[in-house]
């Protein structure tokens, strides 16, 4: 007689096809997201429509967010990778690295064309404002933020330096071009950014006090 085969009740399975699959619709959502995003702006963004390009119901995206704004913060962060402190042993080389990654960004089609509506909603709305400075702008300004104060350290830049200002210096001029002027946004962009930073903020004659 053949064997039947052993039943057993471990839910192990189970879980195991789940977590894909959640991982897989977590992925659909926030894509979709950025594609309707950067098609439609911010405030025509409806969550049906995300849904139905996302293929998920949707109830499957008001669990993961409570609202448009935490979904529409969420896929712009997903733009920014896990950003690491560059230390090259120079802060023109450091700085570099960080900005080419950012005209990387700005420059790709996507961010292109989403940022600018992202950031004419962020002005409507207090919490999207919030939610994109804390996990899109946040990541990459604490990393400049570390290669400036190094750079103090190091003598390359003067000591009282407005960090504030250096950081709006760095990201200000990518923005203008983005949103403004429509110009280039490049390797020689970044590179040029770099040097008025180092050249605006080096040390004083005196000694490199501000």
């Amino acid at each position: 007689m053949k064997a039947q085969p052993e039943m057993t009740n471990d839910p192990t399975p189970a879980r195991a096809i789940g977590r894909p699959r959640e991982a897989r619709a977590d992925r659909a959502i926030l894509t979709a997201t950025l594609q309707l995003v950067a098609e439609r702006g911010v405030r025509d963004l409806r969550m049906d429509d995300v849904a139905d390009r996302a293929g998920v119901g949707k109830a499957t995206i008001y669990r993961r967010y409570r609202s448009k704004e935490e979904l529409v913060s969420d896929a712009v962060a997903t733009l920014v990778s896990e950003i690491t402190i560059p230390d090259t042993g120079s802060t023109r080389a450091d700085l570099l690295t960080l900005m080419t990654q950012a005209v990387d960004l700005y420059s790709g089609s996507l961010a292109a064309r989403l940022i600018p509506t992202v950031i004419e909603e962020a002005r409507r709305s207090p919490a999207l404002a919030t939610m994109i400075r804390d996990q899109f702008l946040a990541g990459r300004r604490a990393a400049l933020s570390a290669v400036l104060k190094r750079g103090v350290q190091r003598g390359d830049l003067r000591r009282g330096l407005d960090l504030d200002l250096a950081l709006d210096v760095l990201g200000g001029a990518i923005f203008y071009r983005l949103l403004v002027t429509g110009g280039p946004i490049d390797d020689q962009l970044a590179a040029g950014i770099v040097e008025l930073v180092l050249r605006g903020f080096a040390p004083t004659r005196n000694g490199g006090g501000a």
